[in-house]
């Protein structure tokens, strides 16, 4: 493969913060090419609070990464924009691994990457005056910020929170918003346009690290709000690696990790102190466990969608429905087929679940790994857990006329989980930073 034509020197040029507009402002430069993103906070807030500056500093630290990748040069500089040695360290790591998925499918090696930015001594923030529970919980509309949401409820006055353009919602998040009615705050991001060209421009395309600039964008929304936490969706197996390249796991769900949970927090708690507590509700849960939760929402049932087409940046392509076809579509099939009667998933998908397509199979395939493929490209569960869904879906009188739940159970064999390995799916797993005053009893031990 051909290296692609990569550019000298990545700069952070600086960050404005207007209260007047209630916006953030954020401005790199790449050899000379200038970018802008600006971060709209329509519900404005407490723009005097230092914590509000600290964490848009951490919005323009993280969304460079969106113009860093147009041409990934080997040198980024921060000239006006002093690090702590472990923001230093934090950063490196957002950029190396945050964009591994991007490297590896550009033909790129971004482990000698240099930052340089002068060093940062200040003491971090003095302790905010405690506040009743109030926490953010951004939202995306799926299984997984659903089982969230009605996790925290119990125990906080919780509001949702939503990145979007300006002007433009999805329904694929809207839906199932309202049906928990609970409060949305709101923030909007404009990205640079020559981004959003990147082909006619010539640049480099790929996946970056967007949940990472999201829950910056968050932390900056809980500090307006006098907000006493983000709460994360993001559970055990989004630190499963799809591929390991000399020693280095390649992770399309990096910033979804508990690696990069725990080092966002060791840096915030650096910058911010103990203001804002910043975790995921979801870690030790495997994505059986959590469909199992999902199983006695009813309500949501009809209204959520997980499928990426749903999320199109073109609204003129974008599904109001599940495409039933995709690899997410074949994942939350197969996730939520232990839990949940036939009929009522081929309902979901418009009366034909990907389970009953025999086509869909090479998918399947892959999720469980008979196929010989990488895991998908996509925010899916780890081989373990989708073979245990097999498994259990497999035993279900309603899943009997199956044809690719068949096929995969020949073909899996005596890969095929036994009973005991399955029972420890649906129990917490590993480490997790929730507090107890979030936590359920399942976390309290």
């Amino acid at each position: 493969m051909t290296s692609p034509t990569r550019g000298r020197v990545f700069r952070y040029e600086g960050y404005d913060v207007e209260p007047a507009a209630n916006r953030v402002t954020c401005r790199y430069s790449l050899d000379g090419r200038g970018f802008a993103e600006r971060v709209t906070f329509p519900a404005g807030g407490r723009w005097d609070d230092p914590a509000v500056d600290e964490a848009a500093r951490w919005v323009f630290l993280l969304a460079g990464v969106s113009y860093y990748k147009t041409a990934a040069p080997p040198s980024i500089e921060l000239p006006a924009t002093p690090l702590r040695p472990p923001e230093v360290e934090f950063l490196r790591s957002f950029y190396v691994d945050g964009l591994g998925e991007y490297a590896y499918r550009n033909g790129l090696d971004l482990a000698g990457l240099g930052i340089e930015a002068p060093a940062l001594e200040q003491a971090p923030l003095t302790a905010r005056d405690e506040v009743e529970k109030r926490p953010l919980v951004p939202f995306g509309g799926g299984i997984d910020s659903i089982v969230t949401v009605e996790l925290v409820r119990r125990h906080a006055d919780a509001a949702l929170f939503v990145v979007g353009r300006p002007g433009d919602r999805f329904a694929a998040i809207e839906r199932p918003a309202a049906v928990t009615g609970l409060p949305v705050v709101r923030a909007e991001r404009e990205i640079d346009d020559q981004v959003l060209r990147s082909g006619e421009l010539g640049f480099l395309n790929g996946h970056v690290p967007v949940t990472g600039i999201i829950s910056a964008i968050a932390m900056t929304a809980a500090a307006l709000g006098g907000r006493d936490a983000v709460v994360m969706s993001n559970e055990w197996s989004s630190s499963v690696g799809n591929v390991e390249v000399d020693g280095r796991s390649i992770n399309h769900q990096f910033s979804k990790s508990y690696a990069f949970e725990a080092g966002f927090r060791a840096v915030l708690a650096q910058s911010l102190g103990s203001g804002i507590d910043y975790f995921s509700r979801l870690r030790p849960y495997t994505e059986l466990l959590i469909a199992e939760r999902f199983a006695g929402l009813t309500n949501y049932h009809q209204a959520f969608q997980s499928c990426n087409r749903g999320f199109h940046i073109d609204p003129a392509q974008r599904l109001d429905h599940w495409c039933g076809r995709c690899d997410k579509c074949a994942f939350i099939d197969l996730i939520r087929a232990p839990f949940v009667a036939a009929p009522a998933l081929r309902q979901v998908f418009a009366g034909s679940e990907p389970l009953d397509d025999l086509t869909l199979l090479p998918r399947f395939e892959a999720l469980v790994d008979t196929s010989g493929d990488l895991k998908p490209w996509e925010c899916v569960g780890d081989v373990d857990e989708c073979r245990a869904a097999v498994a259990l879906a497999s035993v279900r009188p309603d899943r009997a006329d199956s044809p690719v739940l068949r096929v995969l159970v020949d073909r899996l064999g005596e890969r095929l989980p036994h009973p005991g390995a399955i029972d420890s799916l649906m129990l917490p797993l590993g480490e997790h930073f929730v507090p107890d005053a979030y936590a359920t009893s399942d976390l309290l031990v």
